[in-house]
């Protein structure tokens, strides 16, 4: 149940809609070759100035640089400076919707602006949710190369152990026509690609933390990951295909040394692909779509 202090709070939450911020990166080489020793990438070529990033790359960009003095006690910087102050302790990655308008190159210099697109309350099964939208427009000097909205949600309580282990609910029946060799996520891989994004959340990195304050039963992999990992199978598997949409949603935790795959088939139409992400378990936590680009 909501109290009347909560409720007024997430009332005056709307007023941040609309808000937004202006922030600048660079693709180096360096930063693709990071990524692509973290992911075991199998591409060929090298990273040179002026080649195209794959897809996706970009999300390990625009990372959020605090002070450490400015950092929640999850390792996430404190609420109220961009993000709204949502009364609510527990925050997770729910997923995202990607336009890709044009290649990125290694090399160019980006400017992403960022704006609070929606906030809304919601009640779960577990108590009451906020989910905040947040839309990035990503710019080079030729124009818009993505436009990404990316949903964030905010719970209560922490998931507990039961909750965050039990197995997802039995998912439609998925024929696919591709899997990927099964991929173990461990804490390397993990702290890796948090570095990479410079990511403090401790769920990724603090075992007791994940474990005795946050309830799940090991370190959690990120969202981000599981989401590369799935376009890169995408890549692999579809002929090297461009892509101009992906939509993905987590619907379960993944967690470090569970192996999984990625599966894809065709959609209702000759662009469209269909994934997920799937334990060996076969705990689906990750769903998605793409389209094709025409060339």
């Amino acid at each position: 149940m909501i109290s009347d202090a909560t409720s007024a709070a997430l009332e005056d939450l709307q007023a941040w809609v609309g808000r937004s911020e202006t922030t600048t990166d660079v693709v180096t080489p360096q930063l693709a070759q990071r990524l692509s020793a973290t992911i075991e990438a199998t591409r060929d070529g090298t990273f040179e100035r002026g080649s195209e990033l794959p897809q996706m790359w970009y999300s390990v960009l625009f990372p959020r640089v605090v002070p450490r003095s400015q950092l929640g006690r999850d390792g996430h910087p404190a609420l109220g400076d961009f993000l709204p102050p949502v009364p609510l302790p527990k925050r997770m990655f729910a997923g995202k919707r990607i336009q890709f308008v044009a290649p990125i190159r290694i090399g160019d210099e980006l400017e992403r602006i960022s704006t609070i697109a929606s906030i809304a309350p919601k009640q779960g099964s577990s108590g009451p949710l906020v989910f905040v939208t947040v839309r990035h427009t990503i710019r080079n000097a030729a124009g818009t190369v993505v436009v990404e909205e990316q949903d964030v949600v905010y719970r209560s309580s922490a998931l507990g152990k039961d909750s965050a282990s039990a197995k997802a609910a039995a998912a439609p029946a998925f024929e696919a026509q591709h899997r990927s060799d099964p991929i173990v996520a461990d804490s390397v891989m993990i702290f890796r690609y948090s570095a990479l994004c410079f990511n403090g959340h401790r769920i990724h990195y603090d075992l007791p933390y994940a474990t005795q304050v946050e309830g799940y039963p090991a370190l959690v992999v990120n969202g981000g990951l599981s989401a590369l990992c799935a376009v890169e199978h995408l890549h692999q598997a579809w002929g090297g295909t461009r892509l101009s949409q992906v939509t993905t949603r987590n619907t379960a935790p993944l967690f470090e040394g569970d192996p999984f795959r990625v599966e894809s088939r065709g959609g209702q139409d000759p662009d469209e692909i269909l994934f997920r992400v799937v334990t060996e378990a076969g705990k689906t936590t990750l769903q998605g779509s793409a389209r094709r680009a025409h060339q």
